[in-house]
């Protein structure tokens, strides 16, 4: 399979002004050589360079389109492997008639899901960690996040794997020197040794598995609900934060009367924004179906955005929502900050005590940042590392690291508890093994289909 030259279209599908068509393997510049017309022909194209040329239908001389056709020659590529692109016009019937044109001549074949970046990782360009940051760069919901899927296509979480890999080789290397000849006792090596050595990756493990949390979020987003009673702001808090009337505003109670959904970030902070119908006793059928799905919302969601009217004295059903909210994580927000005060904060405190209270004015734009440091300091300790450092942001890796951590605290507990040592090598090893799959170093060959038969088309 991999010997074979593969196609497929690099860019979203649609109306554009380029779109691009990528060809790698091993005859990948032969193959689509007969098909481009150009000043140089294409197998005497210098790697790295683009040059202007016109797609043809080598059976009938037919221009098909114009283009700038980029040659990048092994192993200088992203797969490291001869690599063609070809950019035409965007538009979904030139784009495919360019792709079928190179598919029907034999030499070239569809690309599967995900197989340009397998064979980057098959290649030895990248790891497996890496190969699945791409996709996290490509999803990336904010600024922050990209910047840590960009640093772990850069393999900042993979060298520090194979830092904690190669730690304990080293141990699994005087441990196995210990059992082959007991007689010898290299560097004294006692149970204080395996102890000490087991102890200090283990320390590093759970510092990354601190930033799973994290980096969980800033990939997937913090699911949030925005909650209150009608006509509190509630919408409007979603056409702010979302840059756009994504809601409808009105003054009149249970306009919202379903879940509205909207991705949105808050000072860096991705946010699975949702946006439900106010919560009250109704007798409408249609905005008490909204109600049920306001309350099943607000008892899923990781984060409440609870808005109260500060221009208003507490009302009952306002109390309600704050009791059903009590250990939830939650920011209160006091809409309508710019009209005077007649809601009683100390009552809130009361009902609530400890959560961030930040007064917004909606209509006036006020607050966002305020609003932005509450989530933070819930969620990030009020700092965002914002991918400087290796996070852990996938879900697999999280596992991984945990089964590594508990092989290690196993290592060391029956270390203590006087096992022989050829019983702790076996917890050592399989630590070493399960840091292994992160990369792909010691994952198996299913493992690796189901991660890329994730991928897009063209990846």
């Amino acid at each position: 399979m991999h010997d074979d030259t593969i196609a497929a279209i690099a860019t979203a599908v649609g109306e554009s002004g380029i779109a691009v068509i990528r060809i790698s393997g091993p005859s990948a510049i032969e193959a689509a050589a007969p098909y481009v017309r150009a000043k140089t022909g294409l197998k005497d194209a210098a790697t790295h360079t683009v040059q202007y040329a016109k797609i043809v239908d080598p059976a009938t001389g037919e221009a098909v389109d114009e283009a700038l056709v980029t040659v990048m020659r092994a192993p200088r590529s992203f797969t490291a492997e001869d690599v063609v692109e070809i950019s035409v016009h965007g538009g979904i019937v030139p784009v495919r008639r360019v792709l079928d044109l190179l598919l029907a001549g034999g030499g070239i074949r569809l690309a599967e899901p995900g197989e340009f970046t397998r064979r980057a990782f098959v290649n030895g360009r990248i790891d497996l960690a890496q190969a699945e940051a791409v996709m996290d760069l490509i999803r990336s919901k904010s600024e922050r996040a990209m910047k840590v899927a960009l640093k772990q296509v850069e393999g900042a979480l993979s060298r520090k794997i194979g830092e904690l890999r190669q730690r304990l080789i080293e141990l699994l290397a005087h441990l196995e020197v210990n059992i082959d000849y007991p007689e010898h006792d290299v560097e004294e090596l006692t149970s204080a040794f395996i102890r000490e050595r087991s102890g200090e990756v283990l320390a590093e493990i759970r510092q990354l598995l601190k930033s799973a949390n994290e980096g969980r979020i800033l990939r997937e987003g913090i699911m949030t609900a925005i909650v209150g009673r009608p006509n509190v702001g509630k919408s409007s808090l979603l056409n702010l934060l979302a840059g756009t009337e994504r809601a409808i505003v009105t003054d009149i109670p249970g306009t919202t009367r379903d879940v509205i959904e909207e991705y949105v970030t808050v000072s860096g902070i991705p946010l699975r924004l949702l946006d439900t119908a106010g919560i009250r006793e109704t007798s409408d059928v249609v905005e008490r179906i909204g109600v049920e799905r306001s309350r099943s919302a607000l008892t899923d969601a990781d984060l409440l955005l609870i808005v109260l009217n500060r221009s208003e004295p507490l009302h009952e059903d306002d109390r309600t929502l704050l009791g059903q909210a009590a250990g939830r994580q939650a920011v209160v927000i006091l809409n309508k900050s710019d009209l005077p005060a007649k809601l009683d904060e100390a009552e809130v405190r009361k009902l609530l005590p400890g959560t961030a209270i930040v007064p917004m004015s909606v209509k006036e734009g006020l607050g966002m940042n305020e609003l932005g440091q509450a989530i933070a300091d819930l969620f990030f300790g009020g700092k965002l590392e914002g991918g400087e450092a290796a996070y852990v942001s996938n879900a697999r890796h999280a596992a991984l690291l945990k089964q590594a951590e508990q092989a290690l605290v196993d290592a060391i507990e029956s270390t203590d508890a006087g096992v022989p040592i050829d019983i702790v090598q076996i917890d050592v090893r399989t630590a070493w093994e399960r840091l292994g799959e992160i990369t792909g170093d010691t994952a198996g060959e299913s493992l690796i289909d189901q991660i890329f038969s994730q991928f897009c088309l063209g990846k």
